[in-house]
C-alpha cells in the first residue's frame, strides 16, 4: 500500500470540494492549526473516534427528536427541548443534538463486573452499554397519566449495604411511583432488576416501557417480541427482560404510529413489533387496584458483547474489607465519602474506568488520580491489580500509550507505581524494571534541546495533554508530572538496588527542573507576576489550573512557594463560578476534581479558604452522590463528559484523607482540614486505617467540654515520623516520638 502516499490526495480533495461548491478542506485545516503550536499530533485519534460517536448520535437526535416532541423523551430532552426552562438549548444551527444540561446518571452493578447498567435522573434504567433503556409510567383509566422524565422534581437516593441501589420516587396527583433499580448476581449471572412499586387512588395501569433511547439519546430498536405466556421480551432476537408476572395488556409501536405512549389506550393488544428505522416503542401494562400498590420486576442478564473479566464477583463486604473508614457529624459529607468509595470499587473491575459510559476507557491521566484515591481508602489489592495491567500498555519505545500526543502519561504511570511502594512499604515489583526503566528513558529522550534561549527550551514538545487546558502547546502540566516521573523512577531503581539508574534518573530529573525554572523565570517577566500560565506563550487563563500540579499531587515545590499561591489567587478571581472552578476551555462549567485541586493546593498551605471549596463541591453533588466531569452553570447538571465522573468521586476520596492525614516532607501531618464545626458536637471523629507514606495510621478525634483530644494509632514502615498536629484555629504541636495523643484545650 506505499502508492498510496504517492497519489495527490490533497489536490484530489481540494478539486473535489471546489466543484460541488464547498469550502477547501485542506486550507481550513491549515489554518485550523495555526491556533496550535506546531506538533507531532494534531488531535488523538482516540479523541477523534469518541468525538465521531458522540456527534454521530447526535445528527440522529436531530433528525429524531425535535420533530417528535409528543414522544416521551427522557429527562434531558423534556427540559432541554422546553422553551419555558432555564435548560433550553436553542437548536437553530446547531448539526446535532446532545445532552448539555444534564448529563447526570449513576450506575449500578457488582464489585469485579465490567457491566455498568445507569439509571438517570428521573429512574430510567439502561441496562446494557449504549443500549436501550426501561421507564416506568402509571396510567389512569381517565387518562391521567404520571410520567416520570417531565416532573419538575422527585427523590432520588443511592442506597448501600448488599447491592447497590438506586431508588427514585416521583409523585403526581394521586399517584405514586417508586422505581428500584439494582445489579444481583442469579445463577453466576449478573442480573439488572428494575423494580416498580406502583400506587394509584384509581383504577389504573403499572407501566413498564421500553425505550429506544438512552441519556445521551437514540439507542436503536428494531424488533420486539413478547413472549407466549407473556413474562418475556425479546428485543432485536437476543436481549431478553423478563417480568415477574405476565403482560395483563401489551402495545407496540413504530416511528410512523408514534409512540406507543399515544397507544396506551388501544383495545387492541399486540405481542410484536417491528420498524425499519430502530424506533419500536413497547409497553407492558400491569392491573392496578385502587389504593392498594403493586410491585413489578423487570429483570435484564448482562450478557453483552463486552469481553468478560476472569475475576469472580466479589461482595461489596468483601470488596470494602478493611477499607479506610471515616466518621464525622456531617451526614452529607459523610454519604459523598462512602458512595465515592464504591464509586471506585464500582470502576475498577480490572482496569479503571473514570465514567461508567461516555468515559468507560483507559486514559493513564484518570488512572493516576482513581488508583491513588484507592490506595489511599487502603483497597491495596485491587490498586494493585490495575497497575499489573501497566507495562501492557506501553509501546516499544517505553511510552505508556492511552491517548496519542498526551505527554503526561508517562510521568504519572510511575508516579503512581512510587506511590504505591510508598504507601505500602514495599519495594518495586521486579516484573515492572523494565518497563520503569524505559518509561523514564521516554521522558528524558522526549524533552527538547535546552541549549538555545527559548521560553519552551529544556520543555516536553508541544502536545494534546490535558484536553481541557487548550489546543497544542507546551504544557507546563506536562513537564511537572515528567520531573516527578523521573524522580519516581529514581525512587523506584533504589528500591530495587539499582543505584546507578537512580542517579541517572536524579540527574534528569534535576536537568528537566532547571529547565522550567529558567522557562518560569522569564515568564514572569514578560507576565509581571508569580503566577503560572498554561504554557510559556499563553496569558493567564482558566487554562493555568494545570500548573498547579507542582503543587498538587506532585508536591514538588513548598507549599508557600510564590509561583502557586499566585497562581491561586489568580484562578480564585477570575475563574471561579457558584464557588467553583470554571474551565472556559471545552468544558465550559465548573468542575468538581478541579476545585478541589485548588482546594488541596489551599489547605498545603494552611489557607482556611479551602473548606469554602470543598463545601461548594459537596452542594453540586448529584442527590445520589455523584459529579458529571462539568457542570453547568445555571441547571447545575452536567454540561460535559460523563454523567459519573470517577475522578471527582477519587478527588473526594483524597480530599477527605487529606484533611485528617497527609505526608508533607518528612513530616506526618495530622487534622490539618477539621472544620471547626465538626468539633462542637460530642461526636467522635475517626479515619482509617489510612496508608501513608510512613506507614499506616488510624486516627480518633473527641471533644469533651473543655478540650479536644487527638490519638493516633501507627503501623510504621521503619521509625515512627515527625507527627504534627495541625487543627486549624490551634497552635501547631508536634509530637514526642512516644507520644500517641494530644490534647488541645478549648
Amino acid at each position: 500500500m506505499v502508492w498510496l502516499k504517492w497519489l495527490p490526495w490533497k489536490f484530489i480533495i481540494r478539486r473535489a470540494a471546489r466543484a460541488h461548491g464547498f469550502l477547501d478542506p485542506i486550507a481550513l485545516l491549515a489554518h485550523l492549526h495555526r491556533f496550535a503550536q506546531p506538533s507531532e499530533v494534531a488531535e488523538p485519534i482516540e479523541l477523534l473516534r469518541a468525538g465521531v460517536v458522540l456527534h454521530a448520535r447526535g445528527l440522529i437526535n436531530s433528525r429524531v427528536i425535535q420533530h417528535n416532541l409528543d414522544w416521551v423523551w427522557p429527562y434531558w430532552i423534556e427540559r432541554q427541548f422546553d422553551p419555558k426552562d432555564d435548560s433550553f438549548v436553542p437548536r437553530a444551527f446547531s448539526i446535532t443534538h446532545i445532552n448539555l444540561t444534564h448529563r447526570n446518571w449513576t450506575a449500578i452493578g457488582l464489585p469485579d463486573c465490567p457491566e455498568l447498567p445507569i439509571v438517570d435522573p428521573r429512574g430510567l434504567v439502561t441496562p446494557l452499554f449504549d443500549g436501550w433503556s426501561l421507564d416506568g409510567w402509571i396510567l389512569a383509566e381517565d387518562g391521567r397519566v404520571l410520567l416520570p422524565s417531565r416532573l419538575q422534581s422527585c427523590l432520588q437516593k443511592l442506597h448501600f449495604g448488599n447491592s447497590l441501589a438506586v431508588k427514585t420516587e416521583t409523585h403526581q396527583d394521586a399517584f405514586s411511583l417508586i422505581t428500584h433499580a439494582e445489579v444481583q448476581l442469579e445463577a453466576h449471572t449478573p442480573v439488572c432488576r428494575m423494580r416498580l412499586i406502583a400506587c394509584a387512588g384509581t383504577e389504573a395501569w403499572a407501566v413498564v416501557a421500553l425505550r429506544p433511547y438512552n441519556p445521551e439519546g437514540v439507542s436503536f430498536i428494531h424488533k420486539v417480541v413478547l413472549s407466549p405466556d407473556r413474562t418475556t421480551w425479546t428485543i432485536d432476537g437476543r436481549c431478553a427482560v423478563e417480568f415477574s408476572a405476565p403482560a395483563e395488556r401489551h402495545h407496540v409501536s413504530h416511528y410512523r404510529t408514534g409512540d406507543v405512549h399515544i397507544h396506551l389506550r388501544d383495545l387492541d393488544d399486540e405481542s410484536a413489533g417491528a420498524c425499519d428505522v430502530g424506533m419500536a416503542t413497547a409497553a407492558a401494562l400491569f392491573k392496578l387496584e385502587s389504593n392498594k400498590p403493586r410491585e413489578i420486576v423487570a429483570s435484564v442478564p448482562l450478557k453483552s458483547d463486552q469481553a468478560t473479566t476472569d475475576i469472580p464477583i466479589a461482595a461489596w463486604q468483601e470488596s470494602l474489607r478493611n477499607h479506610c473508614e471515616l466518621r464525622v457529624p456531617d451526614e452529607r459529607l459523610q454519604f459523598l465519602y462512602d458512595a465515592a468509595l464504591r464509586t471506585l470499587v464500582l470502576h475498577s473491575p480490572g482496569d479503571v474506568y473514570p465514567g461508567p459510559y461516555t468515559y468507560k476507557r483507559f486514559w493513564f491521566r484518570d488512572a493516576a488520580f482513581i488508583i491513588h484515591a484507592l490506595l489511599c481508602a487502603g483497597l491495596i489489592d485491587r490498586a494493585e491489580r490495575a497497575l499489573d495491567r501497566f507495562p501492557a500498555r506501553q509501546n516499544a519505545l517505553g511510552y505508556f500509550h492511552s491517548q496519542d500526543g498526551e505527554w503526561d502519561s508517562n510521568g504519572e504511570a510511575l508516579w503512581i507505581m512510587r506511590r504505591f511502594c510508598e504507601l505500602t512499604g514495599w519495594s518495586a515489583k521486579s516484573d515492572w524494571w523494565h518497563s520503569i526503566h524505559r518509561g523514564a528513558r521516554w521522558i528524558y529522550k522526549k524533552r527538547l534541546p535546552d541549549d538555545h534561549d527559548a521560553f519552551h527550551s529544556g520543555l516536553l514538545p508541544p502536545g494534546f495533554s490535558a484536553e481541557h487546558l487548550g489546543p497544542n502547546d507546551y504544557y507546563y502540566w506536562d513537564d511537572f508530572w515528567g520531573i516527578a516521573g523521573l524522580q519516581a523512577a529514581a525512587y523506584l531503581a533504589e528500591s530495587l538496588g539499582n543505584k546507578e539508574a537512580s542517579k541517572k534518573f536524579l540527574r534528569e530529573a534535576d536537568a528537566f527542573s532547571r529547565a522550567i525554572d529558567r522557562s518560569l523565570g522569564k515568564v514572569s517577566e514578560r507576565l509581571g507576576r508569580h503566577a503560572i500560565p498554561a504554557s510559556p506563550y499563553r496569558r493567564l487563563d482558566a487554562g493555568a489550573i494545570g500548573s498547579l500540579a507542582a503543587g498538587y499531587p506532585l508536591r514538588l515545590w513548598p507549599s508557600d512557594d510564590p509561583r502557586l499561591l499566585d497562581t491561586v489567587d489568580f484562578l480564585l478571581s477570575n475563574c471561579f463560578v457558584k464557588g467553583g472552578f470554571f474551565q472556559d476551555m471545552i468544558h465550559s462549567g465548573i468542575n468538581a476534581y478541579l476545585t478541589l485541586h485548588v482546594a488541596q493546593v489551599l489547605l498545603r498551605a494552611g489557607n482556611p479558604c479551602y473548606i469554602e471549596l470543598m463545601t461548594s463541591v459537596a452542594e453540586l453533588a448529584s442527590p445520589t452522590g455523584q459529579w458529571p466531569e462539568a457542570i453547568h452553570p445555571c441547571t447545575c447538571g452536567g454540561c460535559m463528559g460523563d454523567g459519573q465522573h470517577v475522578w471527582a468521586a477519587a478527588e473526594w476520596v483524597l480530599m477527605i484523607r487529606n484533611c485528617f492525614v497527609r505526608e508533607e516532607g518528612d513530616r506526618l501531618i495530622i487534622a490539618s482540614g477539621i472544620p471547626r464545626s465538626w468539633l462542637r458536637g460530642r461526636e467522635t471523629l475517626s479515619f482509617g486505617p489510612a496508608p501513608t507514606s510512613f506507614g499506616t495510621v488510624s486516627l480518633s478525634i473527641e471533644s469533651e467540654r473543655n478540650k479536644i483530644v487527638i490519638s493516633w494509632k501507627g503501623a510504621w514502615h521503619a521509625e515512627p515520623p515527625c507527627i504534627e498536629v495541625r487543627v486549624p484555629g490551634f497552635d501547631p504541636c508536634i509530637a514526642r516520638p512516644d507520644q500517641h495523643a494530644i490534647e488541645l484545650s478549648l
